[in-house]
């Protein structure tokens, strides 16, 4: 157990280790400085050349997400045709059958909004080419749409007034060629030489030591598995996912998988000290969101570790921890770090089975996604936390009698309005959607929903919506969730969850980078100390955690206390 704690702990060690210098690169990039990767620009010329993109001509924030939203509707659209029609089209030597409608428009919509719920099986749900040119299309185009738009508002808080912006095609394609491209291109070779396939051939039929025969789906599956953790994205080629042994084949892929997720967001946090030359606010920015981790990943290490106790009251030794669901090649602690940082940084990936999660675990799994501003998913966990900045700084500002201001530009009504609104949709897009769900089963308890009654049951459907609104995608797999009902609704959810927290941040720093720049003096509130970090961190919890103890008293923690 001591050897796989310092499994965990090297882990997060060597993803601060290359999210330093990744920060200060992708600061490079952005700024247009000199980088290493100069050599893409011929590339990113042809590409903006062949599309019409003038990149001189800059935007401001409303042609971005003007831009953002009419790319993401296009592919919508393709994404849904491709999977209503993908069982009549070739690269499909498994013979998978063609979506239905309502599966279609799930799908398209979660791999659009970079969530990957994936309400069909994996391998057995889409062909090669869909799994190539439609979900694979998306991982890095949902990644870079984040990427973007949070550079944005990194532009846009500079010390300077303007209401030009950049080019959101420049960013966007930049995210790509000089980001998420090479390194997720060295992600999936190091996949394959450990064992993961990348061919193009069919189920391989193998006799298992049992001496039964089994078929075992393949395919060109490395390349997709390194995009999806590196873009925080999630969706699995296989449908266990990461605890698939071809998906991640041993402990050296585990640590690359966890660390693929995170190396982006972290990064992120010390690209805006970067960006703005405030290192020293990036620094506790994600001093902030270390802290709000750890507060989720102690008690699930802990709760793991120590065992069930219901399996302990049999007499079964429970000293391996709590390994119901759970791979044996990874052991307790690895997977209890993974189920956190997959819900924190909103990736959903899994390498475990989180329905086989303990209470306390997967309330903390929930947590993790109901705060949604701890690292985060690319580009839109600093945007989420940034709201929380908005409202921290005015709380602030009343407080200590001074006029809140953020970066030299005053907080007033319109940027109050518009951060309140974005910090409460999350909880109601949740707690309505889980009341609906709760409201039909009850009114149709025949409904093949739930494999589990009770406590358990109603956890399964908080997480379900939980997982949508945080562009998650993970869930408790209990829930027979290829229904209409299900597959609609999560889609709004997604949807909603998706855009309107991107489009507020991108307005208010619009708005504000238009403001008079006010130079700091005596009488400025400083957003890059240690006790405006606590301030902050008070607010997410206070705002963002307690919106939904009522509904985690219902679920997890009645069943925590139901084992006891």
């Amino acid at each position: 157990m001591k050897t796989e704690l310092l499994g965990v702990i090297a882990s997060f060690l060597i993803t601060l280790a290359i999210a330093i210098p990744l920060g200060k690169y992708i600061a490079k990039v952005f700024k247009k400085e000199k980088n290493l990767l100069d050599f893409m620009g011929p590339l990113e010329r042809f590409i903006f050349r062949i599309c019409g993109i003038d990149t001189t001509r800059e935007m401001n924030w409303k042609q971005h997400v003007g831009a953002l939203l009419s790319l993401n509707l296009l592919w919508f659209v393709y994404a849904f045709v491709m999977f209503l029609i993908q069982g009549s089209l070739f690269l499909n030597p498994d013979g998978n059958p063609s979506m239905s409608p309502h599966l279609s428009f799930n799908t398209a919509v979660s791999f659009l909004v970079n969530c990957n719920l994936q309400d069909y099986s994996g391998e057995t749900g889409v062909t090669y080419l869909t799994q190539l040119v439609v979900l694979m299309f998306l991982h890095f185009m949902s990644a870079a749409t984040g990427i973007a738009a949070l550079v944005v508002v990194f532009k846009a808080m500079q010390d300077k007034v303007t209401d030009k912006l950049g080019n959101f095609f420049e960013y966007f394609v930049k995210s790509i060629t000089r980001i998420l491209l090479p390194i997720s291109l060295l992600i999936a070779i190091l996949l394959v030489f450990h064992g993961t396939p990348a061919s193009f051939d069919g189920k391989d039929m193998v006799i298992t030591m049992q001496g039964d025969t089994s078929h075992v789906s393949r395919g060109p599956a490395a390349g997709m598995i390194a995009i999806k953790h590196l873009g925080t994205n999630g969706g699995g080629w296989f449908g266990a996912n990461s605890a698939h042994p071809l998906e991640n084949p041993d402990y050296f892929t585990n640590m690359v998988e966890i660390i693929a997720q995170c190396i982006i967001p972290f990064a992120l946090v010390f690209a805006l000290g970067y960006y703005l030359n405030r290192k020293r606010m990036g620094l506790v920015i994600f001093s902030v969101m270390t802290l709000g981790m750890l507060c989720f990943l102690l008690p699930t290490m802990h709760a793991e570790m120590k065992g069930n106790p219901a399996i302990a009251h049999m007499g079964i030794d429970q000293s391996s921890g709590s390994m119901e669901g759970k791979e044996q090649r990874f052991g307790a602690p690895a997977t209890a770090y993974w189920s956190i940082l997959t819900t924190v940084i909103s990736t959903g990936s899994v390498n475990s089975m989180h329905d086989s999660s303990m209470p306390v675990s997967g309330a903390m799994q929930m947590l993790g996604m109901m705060t949604n501003c701890f690292y985060g998913g690319n580009g839109v966990g600093i945007l989420n936390y940034y709201i929380f900045i908005i409202i921290a700084v005015f709380i602030s500002g009343l407080m200590v009698g001074r006029t809140p201001e953020l970066l030299g530009r005053k907080i007033e009504a319109k940027e109050m309005k518009i951060a309140t609104l974005i910090a409460l949709l999350h909880p109601l897009l949740i707690l309505s959607f889980t009341a609906l769900s709760s409201w039909v089963i009850t009114k149709n308890p025949t409904l093949p929903w739930l494999n589990n009654t009770g406590y358990h049951g109603f956890s399964e459907m908080l997480y379900q919506y939980t997982s949508c609104s945080a562009n998650n995608g993970s869930g408790f797999e209990g829930l027979g969730d290829n229904t209409p009902f299900w597959n609609i609704t999560a889609g709004f959810v997604m949807i909603l969850g998706r855009f309107l927290p991107i489009i507020g941040p991108l307005a208010i720093a619009g708005i504000l980078a238009k403001k008079k720049f006010i130079p700091e003096s005596a009488g400025t509130l400083r957003t890059d100390t240690g006790t405006f970090g606590i301030m902050t961190f008070a607010v997410i919890m206070i705002l963002a955690a307690l919106a939904f103890f009522p509904a985690l008293t219902l679920g997890p923690l009645a069943e925590y206390f139901s084992f006891h």
